[in-house]
């Protein structure tokens, strides 16, 4: 796990709700296709995978190589995005990620050590998954708004 990462997670934290906040309602829930997500939904799918990110940081650290994949559509459908209002979205979004920002700077060093599996056959280790997990928010982000 690199310093560059958490600052990274940071600097996200920081910069990105007030771009998501300047965009209009109708644009945030704008669906190009029916097939397609919204903006509401893409944001959606930012907390799904902070929700099942903060169990592997957690869970792997106690448990042996836990399994915590999840269903990316399911989770977005059933937790009814597109319906929230985009300020809930966004406060939710912002603070759970501030959460796991102040986790993984608890985190001992030893702990990024750890494996879990994270919806591919392959063991990776925590450090991994912080990585990633940021890289996978900046991809996303990307489609919401230009930073």
């Amino acid at each position: 796990m690199t310093d560059t990462t958490l600052q990274r997670l940071d600097w996200l934290c920081q910069t990105i709700p007030p771009l998501l906040e300047a965009i209009g309602e109708e644009a945030f829930a704008f669906k190009p296709m029916p097939a397609k997500w919204s903006k509401k939904e893409i944001l959606g799918h930012l907390i799904d995978s902070a929700t099942n990110n903060h169990q592997r940081f957690v869970r792997a650290q106690f448990e042996d190589t836990p399994a915590i994949g999840y269903n990316q559509n399911d989770w977005n459908k059933y937790s009814y995005y597109h319906q929230i209002d985009s300020t809930q979205l966004i406060r939710f979004w912002t603070s759970y990620n501030m959460q796991l920002l102040a986790l993984l700077h608890q985190m001992p060093p030893h702990m990024f050590d750890r494996t879990c599996y994270a919806g591919s056959p392959e063991q990776v280790t925590l450090s991994f998954v912080a990585t990633d997990y940021v890289a996978h928010l900046e991809h996303h982000l990307r489609q919401l708004v230009d930073y």
